[in-house]
C-alpha cells in the first residue's frame, strides 16, 4: 500500500454571524425596558449615542389591522395604578419593634435575637426551641419562658412552631378558643382529609355546631408573617397596546416606555475637526478613526432599533389580525395560531418571530398577555369545522368547573365528554394535562374543598 499526501480545492458557503448581527438578534426579544437598559450602557460608552423617548413611530397598515404611535404618554399605561401598595414594615422590623416593648435584659435579650434569626417570612419559627437556646447559650427553659412573651407581640400567631399552634394563638386572642375550637385544633389532619363527620364525633357536636366554628377558623391566618411582605414586584408595563378604533384595531408600541436612539452627529463632527487640527500625524490618524468607529456603532444602533421596532408592529399587526374575535369576544374565541403561519405572512424567518414574542407584553381590551401566549395549537374537530384552539379550550375547562355542582364536581372524563360534545375531540389525559396547567386540583380535592369551606 502506498501513502502519499494530496490537496484539493472546495467551495462552500456559510453565514458567519457578527457580533453586530448577534446584537441585533438579541434586541429582538428584547421588551422596552430591557432596551432601554441596553440603550442606556451603550450611551455610556459611546459618546455619540444618546437616549430619549420616542418622539415617532414609523406605521405599518394592513387590511385588518392598522399600526400606529401611540396617540400620548398618557394612554399607555396607567403608572400610579400599576403601583403597589405599601407593603408596610418588614416582618423582622416589625417583630424588633415590639421586642424593645418587653424591657429584655440580660441573657434575654440575645435569646431574643436568635428566635428573630429563627423567623420564617410565614412568621413562624424555622428552627426548634434546642437550637435556638444553643445559639443564645441559655437553657430549654429560658427560651420556653421567652417564647410565651414573644408570643404575645402583635399580630397574633408570630413565632409559633407550627400550624396548630399559630391558629391556637389567634384563636385565644380573639376569645374563639372554647374545648371544642381547641379539640378541632388538634385534629386538623381530618380537617385535611375533609372528615367532618369524623370531627364531629372527636368533638361531640352537630354538624351545624362544627361548621360554625370552621367559618371562624378560616377567618384566622394560617401565615401572619406574610403580611410582612419585603419585596413587592412591580407590575411591567406592556410593549404592545391593542385597541379599538372606529376603522378596527389598532396596535401600537407603548410609547410612554418606549426608547429612542439619537445619533449625535454634530458632537462627532465637531470632534473629527478638532482631532485633525491638533497633534502629530499618528494621533490624528488614531482620533479619526476613534471618531469614525463610535460614530459607525451609533448609527447602526440607530436602524437596529428602528428594525426591532417594525419588526414588532408587524407581527404585532399580523395577530391582531388573526386574533380579532379574541380582542372582541375573549378568551373563548381564541384561535390556533402557529409561529410559521405569522412568519410566512409577515414575510421573515420563523426564529425572528419566536425571538419578537419572547418576553413581549400586549395589553388588549380583555386584559395583559404575553405575546407568546397567542400562539396555541389546534385540536381537531368533529363537526368538519374549523378547530379550536388550546388556548379557548383551556378557558373552556375552567369555565366548567366554575359553574359546577361543588357537591358533584365534574371529572376530567366528564370534562372531556362535554367539550368533545361541544364539537373539538378531547381526551380525558388532555383535560387532566390543562387542568394542571390552570392549577384547578382533581375533582375529588375541589369536593374535599368544598365540604372545608360550607359549600355542601
Amino acid at each position: 500500500m502506498q501513502l502519499f499526501n494530496a490537496q484539493t480545492l472546495s467551495q462552500r458557503q456559510s453565514m458567519v454571524v457578527s457580533p453586530q448581527l448577534q446584537q441585533a438578534i438579541h434586541l429582538l426579544a428584547m421588551g422596552n425596558t430591557d432596551l432601554a437598559a441596553f440603550i442606556e450602557q451603550q450611551s455610556e460608552e459611546n459618546p455619540f449615542v444618546e437616549m430619549t423617548v420616542a418622539q415617532r413611530v414609523a406605521t405599518d397598515r394592513g387590511p385588518a389591522a392598522s399600526v400606529s404611535a401611540a396617540r400620548s404618554s398618557g394612554e399607555d399605561w396607567d403608572r400610579i395604578g400599576a403601583l403597589a401598595a405599601d407593603p408596610g414594615p418588614p416582618l423582622y422590623a416589625q417583630a424588633s419593634g415590639e421586642n424593645q416593648g418587653l424591657n429584655l435584659s440580660g441573657t434575654d435579650v440575645d435569646l431574643a435575637l436568635a428566635f428573630l434569626d429563627a423567623l420564617e417570612p410565614s412568621g413562624w419559627l424555622g428552627q426548634d426551641l434546642e437550637a435556638i437556646a444553643m445559639t443564645a447559650r441559655a437553657s430549654r427553659e429560658q427560651a420556653e419562658a421567652l417564647l410565651a412573651r414573644l408570643q404575645k407581640i402583635e399580630p397574633a400567631g408570630l413565632f409559633a412552631r407550627n400550624l396548630a399552634e399559630c391558629l391556637r394563638l389567634q384563636a385565644r386572642e380573639r376569645g374563639l378558643l372554647t374545648p371544642r375550637f381547641a379539640l378541632i385544633l388538634d385534629n386538623l389532619p381530618m380537617l385535611a382529609l375533609a372528615d367532618l363527620k369524623g370531627l364531629t364525633r372527636v368533638c361531640n357536636c352537630t354538624m351545624e355546631e362544627l361548621r360554625t366554628d370552621l367559618r371562624a377558623l378560616r377567618g384566622l391566618n394560617p401565615k401572619p408573617g406574610a403580611m410582612f411582605e419585603t419585596f413587592v414586584q412591580p407590575q411591567r408595563p406592556p410593549d404592545l397596546i391593542i385597541s379599538r378604533t372606529e376603522g378596527g384595531w389598532t396596535v401600537d408600541l407603548n410609547r410612554s416606555t418606549l426608547p429612542q436612539v439619537v445619533v449625535r452627529s454634530d458632537e462627532a463632527k465637531t470632534l473629527g475637526r478638532s482631532a485633525a487640527g491638533a497633534g502629530r500625524d499618528a494621533e490624528r490618524n488614531a482620533a479619526g478613526a476613534y471618531v469614525g468607529e463610535r460614530l459607525a456603532v451609533a448609527r447602526w444602533l440607530a436602524r437596529a432599533v428602528a428594525h426591532r421596532n417594525q419588526s414588532i408592529l408587524k407581527v404585532g399587526a399580523e395577530v391582531v389580525r388573526r386574533q380579532t374575535a379574541f380582542l372582541e369576544n375573549g378568551p373563548a374565541h381564541m384561535k390556533p395560531m402557529i409561529l410559521r403561519e405569522v412568519a410566512d405572512a409577515v414575510g421573515v424567518h420563523e426564529s425572528t418571530v419566536s425571538r419578537v414574542t419572547t418576553g413581549m407584553l400586549v395589553a388588549t381590551p380583555q386584559g395583559t398577555f404575553p405575546l407568546k401566549s397567542f400562539f396555541t395549537a389546534a385540536l381537531s374537530s368533529n363537526r368538519g369545522e374549523e378547530a379550536g384552539s388550546a388556548a379557548a379550550v383551556r378557558h373552556r375547562i375552567r369555565q366548567l368547573v366554575q359553574a359546577e355542582d361543588a357537591e358533584a364536581p365534574l371529572s376530567d372524563d366528564d370534562i372531556a365528554r362535554t367539550i368533545s360534545a361541544e364539537g373539538t375531540i378531547l381526551a380525558r389525559r388532555t383535560v387532566a394535562k390543562y387542568r394542571d396547567m390552570l392549577g384547578i386540583p382533581s375533582s375529588t380535592a375541589r369536593r374535599r374543598r368544598a365540604a372545608l369551606t360550607g359549600q355542601i
